[in-house]
């Protein structure tokens, strides 16, 4: 609403909000459509031509901006620049000379080594592949000055990995010549995207680039149309009876994983870089496991551990992520799979083809729907909204840093624009925490540990703040002149100008995914929760999400149980309960009341008193007021419950930090649930401390 308000002063949207207010209704119809971008805006308003259209989709479905942008290129420009060619390497390699290199950019999820062996056997040109790391340089220095006499073709995987390296490798190329060279030589390169990678090599050089499959329907297909599925000698190998369908189900957990990744961190924490490898390992496993299996068993134990723990789990860093893996795994890996007709999704679209024979099932495949669902991949059907949105954030992200900042739309410089942030942002910042003060009103006590706590959050945000304080002064100071803008300056410049959280405050701070503006207000609530803790003592509940080191904050939590009922701190840990009531005025014998946490892919239900499905567009939602009850670990009761992650910020990835803890992850919530804890689990959901908007 707010960025409406904005689009509303420029004079081509004058008006624009309060139409909206006065004709809800059918603002409403726009906004509720699974595709806005191609419904006709009320009013007056669809007129305005289709960049217009742009901004205020823009405003009231962010989520749609991609698809809005695809829709305008496609209309202005064509087809051609928003469908991918098809990818061949023989027009590449008619482009190339043996002065030229080819390099692949690599892309998560694609491998282009195999097709380029099979293209070098149709030309029986042989072949020379070396992985680039640690000690190899001198292998690929030696085999390039061979081949470059041999004819032979040279294939240097994973540039991105030889960094120091490079330079090497761009002197080696600047003495190919057609004299130096046989006809028949070509050099090959794979890389990751790498400001490692040196600049002529890429501008004298043929490149080319082979996105994944996108869709479910796309990765089917190319695991039936490729190696070694696409042998004879491999797909009917088998004798087992239940191999195809076995095999099947592999090809749907492998596209489902593939898949989910596009998700961002409701797939998966980490972006995985499942391969057509970890594909083929696994295919090749089951039919051995299947040709030395009894009659019709199926060892699915064995099958679980080698491809869930082994083969896709190998890539896994992340425990939860690993819990996911399995569990998808599981839905395919057992003895349902063996029932004809069985269906791997919900609405039963995508079942388990009965006929044996290759081209039927690829026939079948080639019919299911272009566009998947995300409850096929176990997500509800909101996360394709959080997709979408992130692939606009991307969108942005990517356009302003190609842009020259030099003016704004108001017509100051950004200088000027920058100034008056800076001096608003000195003006609303406190002093610092008085800590000896802190010291005395609340002296460090055996029975009271949040004492300790509340010292050493005042140090931390102490430390912030003077950050903060002292980056914004000596921007001020080198924009009037009077010092050296310096890089890093220069980065808190352009970082407030785009509206970022600047690069040299995150070095001390908390972690947030909140723009600039948001983050500003986020910091003053939490300073002015510590400041009211000073005066007037602890809170009777907690804001959970205030804490900038949360993990010492359930320590001292413990600390003050165990120390009270004389038991070892190793042997307890935190029971939770769900309280009906947001507000309570004294604090419980053990145990703390916090809030402030979010619900992400699920909901809470106030009257049930378990989790549910999330209503529809509702990303977020408020998670119950809680009571973290410390007690031993063997008193715990058991109950149907998820054991629901908490997390700092939505990236959900973190790093272990100097003290042993995640920097993201905090600990595991036990949250009741009427359904088995893998349906949450698919779902990804989890409770974050701090949202990213506002």
């Amino acid at each position: 609403w707010v960025e409406l308000q904005r689009l509303s002063q420029l004079a081509s949207f004058e008006g624009l909000a309060d139409d909206i207010i006065s004709d809800g209704e059918m603002w409403k119809e726009v906004y509720e459509s699974q595709t806005p971008q191609a419904e006709l805006l009320p009013g007056v308003w669809n007129g305005l031509g289709d960049l217009a259209k742009l901004l205020i989709i823009r405003c009231i479905r962010p989520d749609k901006v991609v698809a809005t942008v695809t829709d305008l290129v496609d209309k202005e420009l064509g087809r051609t620049f928003i469908e991918p060619p098809p990818f061949d390497l023989a027009g590449p390699f008619q482009d190339s000379t043996p002065t030229t290199p080819l390099i692949f950019i690599l892309s998560p999820g694609t491998d282009p080594t195999r097709v380029l062996l099979t293209f070098a056997d149709s030309r029986r040109q042989p072949v020379k592949t070396i992985s680039l790391g640690q000690g190899q340089g001198p292998k690929a220095e030696q085999a390039i000055e061979q081949s470059r006499g041999d004819g032979t073709w040279v294939v240097l995987q994973n540039c991105h990995l030889a960094a120091s390296w490079m330079s090497r490798l761009e002197q080696i190329c600047e003495t190919f010549t057609e004299n130096t060279c046989s006809g028949q030589f070509r050099l090959w390169l794979t890389s990751y995207p790498s400001d490692s990678f040196p600049v002529s090599l890429l501008q004298n050089s043929v490149k080319m680039t082979n996105e994944p499959p996108k869709g479910l329907k796309t990765n089917l297909l190319r695991s039936y149309t490729t190696d070694p599925l696409a042998q004879d000698q491999f797909f009917d190998a088998c004798e087992h009876p239940h191999w195809k369908q076995m095999l099947y189900g592999l090809c749907f957990f492998h596209a489902v994983v593939q898949e989910r990744v596009k998700y961002g961190p409701l797939g998966f924490n980490t972006p995985y870089q499942f391969s057509e490898a970890d594909f083929r390992i696994s295919a090749r496993q089951l039919q051995m496991f299947l040709n030395e299996a009894q009659e019709s068993t199926v060892p699915f134990k064995a099958l679980l551990y080698t491809t869930g723990e082994c083969n896709y789990g190998g890539r896994v860093t992340d425990d939860h992520d690993r819990t996911c893996l399995n569990s998808l795994l599981q839905n395919i890996y057992n003895p349902g799979i063996l029932q004809p007709g069985i269906s791997l999704d919900p609405a039963g679209i995508y079942e388990v083809p009965s006929n044996p024979q290759r081209h039927m099932i690829v026939d079948y495949i080639r019919d299911l729907p272009l566009v998947t669902r995300p409850e096929v991949f176990g997500l509800h059907e909101n996360a394709d909204i959080t997709k979408d949105i992130q692939e606009t954030h991307h969108l942005f992200t990517s356009i302003l840093s190609t842009q020259e900042n030099t003016s704004s739309s108001g017509g100051r410089t950004s200088e000027e624009a920058v100034t008056e942030m800076a001096g608003t942002l000195l003006d609303r910042l406190p002093a610092n925490f008085d800590i000896e003060r802190v010291e005395a009103a609340w002296p460090v006590s055996y029975e009271e540990s949040m004492n300790t706590v509340l010292k050493q959050e005042c140090i931390r945000f102490n430390r912030l703040i003077s950050n903060i304080r002292t980056s914004l002064q000596q921007l001020l100071k080198a924009l009037k002149g009077f010092v050296l803008m310096s890089a890093e300056l220069e980065s808190v410049f352009h970082d407030m100008y785009n509206g970022h959280l600047p690069a040299l405050w995150a070095k001390t701070s908390y972690p947030s995914l909140k723009p600039l503006a948001g983050y500003v207000e986020d910091l003053l609530m939490r300073l002015t929760m510590f400041s009211s803790w000073i005066r007037d003592g602890p809170p009777t509940v907690f804001w959970f999400s205030g804490f900038f080191f949360t993990h010492a904050f359930l320590t001292g939590a413990l600390q003050n149980y165990a120390r009270k009922h004389q038991v070892p701190i190793d042997v307890i840990g935190f029971d939770f309960e769900m309280l009906q009531y947001s507000r309570y005025e004294i604090p419980p014998d053990d145990g703390v009341y916090v809030n402030g946490m979010h619900f992400e892919g699920a909901r809470w239900d106030k009257l049930k008193q378990v989790l549910q499905e999330s209503y529809a567009k509702a990303l977020f939602s408020p998670a119950p007021l809680m009571w973290l009850k410390p007690c031993k670990t063997v008193d715990m009761k058991e109950f149907p419950h998820y054991n629901c992650p908490v997390y700092k910020t939505a990236e959900r990835r973190g790093t272990l930090s100097t003290t042993g803890h995640s920097t993201n992850f905090i600990l595991d919530v036990r949250v009741p649930s009427d359904k088995p804890a893998s349906h949450w689990i698919n779902r990804g959901v989890a409770l974050l401390t701090t949202l990213t908007d506002g």
